[in-house]
């Protein structure tokens, strides 16, 4: 027998063998005593691309607001750094105009090309990054799943048609802030109606008159310049309903981002380890549950001023108990899973079991939670702002409500238009959130 007949002979189970890849992509036989199971092992636990690549995005956004933040409220002018003593007089933000391609800005540091990122834009940019990672990159690998998950949610008319319509205002806020400036009071040119809508000559102030062609008139009529009129301090309500779209999406998804990772991390690792832990995550939640997260903001509106990246933060980082009180019930069950505890049996550990086991299985309740907080928040955003609450330096759906309450009779596209506006983007997310729901919670499949 030859060498060539001998390799070609089948070998006992003794002499089992392993397929090998070799430099030239072809694959050769080695006896299952010789291969290195520890170079195999190694391979297959390295991270692929997609995660160095999401670990390198994280780390340049952490050192981005990082950064940010400890420029504008330690090393500047704050009431965090009044409190520092002369530890402050060490601290000079000047310092940053040394470093290349940088510059400090009004106490911001400004980057090349983009300029100053506002703090609640590196949250937005960093929620934005989570849903392509966490959300769009799944579905594209998985094309099945996807089919399969849309061919469930298709069934609802009123949540496709909800979901198109949030795509809309997203894609028209994102843009269309970014494009145009925020909107400046004109004076004289308040009280233009809508195109189409006609109103008393005497409600347009006098510039407005004039660019109508109603100053010898009664009535003036709405023109496509201003599509949805101008308020009464001039502002084209048409630009300020589109810097609105944005904040609002941003409040909401950002906020409930915050909240629903606090709180799915608490509910199960809590659950999961049990014991002390468990008692003391949750005699925390039942502590926090007890002061409103209304009033801390209030708290530090009159301390250091209101803004965007302020609510946001006290949102996101404070209303999460009642999520992770959900979270954690749904845990208790899935806990006593036969397929949790064979993988305690196989060794797996416990960060392991919980992201691949539980917290796919609570997915139901988290779009429950997610689908409730994100109206919840935009609502307590708009209506902040209606108090005179928010943030001045953006313009957004409340305050446009605000601007018009004193004359609902005579201008009552002011306050009505971005009013159907916030109705019809908080009814769009409570459809798309109980589409959701039913289309990726398993237990829904034979429901129908």
């Amino acid at each position: 027998m030859t060498d060539d007949q001998s390799n070609r002979s089948v070998s006992t189970p003794a002499d089992s063998d392993s397929r090998t890849t070799t430099p030239d992509g072809g694959v050769q036989k080695a006896r299952f005593e010789d291969v290195n199971w520890d170079q195999i092992d190694s391979e297959s636990r390295g991270r692929p691309l997609k995660s160095k690549i999401w670990i390198a995005v994280v780390s340049v956004w952490a050192l981005g607001f990082g950064g940010n933040l400890f420029v504008r409220y330690i090393m500047g002018e704050s009431f965090v750094s009044n409190q520092l003593g002369p530890l402050q007089d060490i601290l000079d933000p000047t310092v940053v105009n040394a470093i290349p391609l940088l510059s400090l800005s009004e106490g911001w540091v400004s980057f090349p090309v983009i300029g100053v990122v506002q703090l609640h834009n590196w949250l937005w940019l960093m929620t934005l990054a989570g849903f392509i990672y966490y959300g769009a990159v799944p579905l594209y690998e998985n094309p099945r799943m996807t089919r399969y998950y849309w061919r469930r949610f298709r069934r609802n008319k009123a949540a496709v048609i909800s979901g198109l319509f949030l795509a809309v205002i997203f894609i028209i806020g994102f843009v269309g802030s970014r494009v145009t400036a925020q909107p400046k009071s004109r004076p004289g040119m308040d009280g233009i109606p809508p195109v189409g809508v006609s109103t008393e000559s005497y409600n347009v102030g006098p510039a407005g008159q004039e660019a109508l062609g109603c100053a010898s008139s009664n009535i003036c009529t709405g023109t496509w310049e201003f599509p949805f009129g101008t308020t009464t301090g001039g502002e084209d309500i048409l630009i300020g309903v589109i810097h609105g779209m944005e904040i609002s999406m941003m409040v909401g998804l950002t906020a409930t981002a915050l909240s629903v990772v606090i709180a799915a991390a608490v509910a199960l690792v809590g659950v999961y380890y049990g014991g002390l832990v468990d008692e003391i995550a949750f005699r925390w939640v039942d502590i926090q549950l007890t002061f409103p997260a209304f009033f801390l903001y209030l708290l530090l509106v009159y301390t250091i001023g209101g803004s965007l990246f302020i609510l946001i933060f006290i949102f996101g980082f404070i209303e999460w108990g009642g999520g992770a009180r959900l979270m954690r019930s749904e845990a208790l069950q899935r806990r006593e899973e036969p397929y949790i505890t064979a993988s305690k049996a196989a060794g797996a550990s416990g960060l392991w079991t919980i992201r691949r086991h539980l917290l796919p299985n609570i997915s139901n309740t988290i779009i429950t939670y997610a689908s409730l907080s994100i109206p919840a928040i935009i609502l307590a955003e708009a209506a902040l702002s209606f108090l005179g609450l928010g943030d001045p330096t953006v313009t957004s759906w409340g305050q446009l409500i605000t601007d018009g309450r004193s004359s609902l009779r005579s201008l009552w596209w002011v306050s009505t238009i971005p009013g159907v506006f916030l109705f019809l983007t908080v009814l769009s997310f409570n459809f798309l959130g109980d589409a959701l729901r039913d289309a990726i919670d398993p237990r829904h499949e034979g429901a129908e």
